[in-house]
């Protein structure tokens, strides 16, 4: 099973390698190599600048390790600053041109990168352009469901042979009992079927 750590860290660069040894690495406790946290992929804020993803790349290289950095986010508010013109192009655009860059070292046999981009699934058009712009890079689509993507809107997140995207689902399917379509489902059986409901929408656009 892969796991991804939704932690958003970023900051300066010492303190962002301690988080990476934290999260993806190893602390060292007393002369003592730990490794804290199982995770295999975590999310994280390039806003801090390229010094602040540097120690998490060195760790994605020494450990085996994967980021998801945020491109383009599935909240209401993203185009705030993502969106905002720098020269002649979108804040987003120009993030996903470094990590299309940072993830250049990292690619493996079938052409993808360990550095991927967070691309919300609620602005399917910037993440048409992204996948042209960015075509190494894995995309962690939020924004399925609760936050009102669909599946079609994903549709584009994908390549031509319906890789490179991981498309996530939390309040869809952990809070799946709730919901009027799930009635009378315990809390196990609702999540298994709401995921199961969700693999076969993503599948008939793919």
């Amino acid at each position: 099973m892969i796991v991804i750590g939704d932690i958003k860290r970023s900051d300066i660069a010492s303190t962002a390698e301690a988080y990476s040894d934290a999260h993806i690495g190893q602390t060292d406790v007393f002369g003592e190599k730990i490794t804290f946290a199982q995770t295999d992929f975590i999310t994280v804020n390039p806003f801090l600048g390229a010094d602040s993803i540097e120690p998490f790349l060195q760790n994605c290289k020494n450990y085996d390790k994967g980021l998801f950095i945020l491109v383009k986010t599935s909240n209401k508010g993203s185009g705030d600053f993502q969106d905002l013109i720098i020269g002649d192009k979108p804040l987003y655009e120009i993030c996903g041109e470094y990590v299309e860059k940072w993830g250049g070292e990292l690619v493996g046999k079938h052409g993808y990168s360990s550095i991927g981009a967070v691309v919300g699934a609620t602005h399917p058009h910037v993440a048409e352009k992204l996948r042209k712009q960015m075509p190494h890079t894995f995309f962690l689509v939020p924004g399925y469901g609760a936050q009102g993507g669909s599946a079609a809107d994903i549709a584009v997140s994908f390549d031509k042979n319906g890789l490179g995207a991981v498309v996530n689902s939390s309040r869809g399917i952990i809070a799946a009992y709730k919901s009027e379509k799930y009635s009378g489902m315990g809390y196990a059986e609702a999540a298994r079927v709401a995921a199961l409901d969700m693999k076969a929408d993503l599948s008939g656009v793919l």
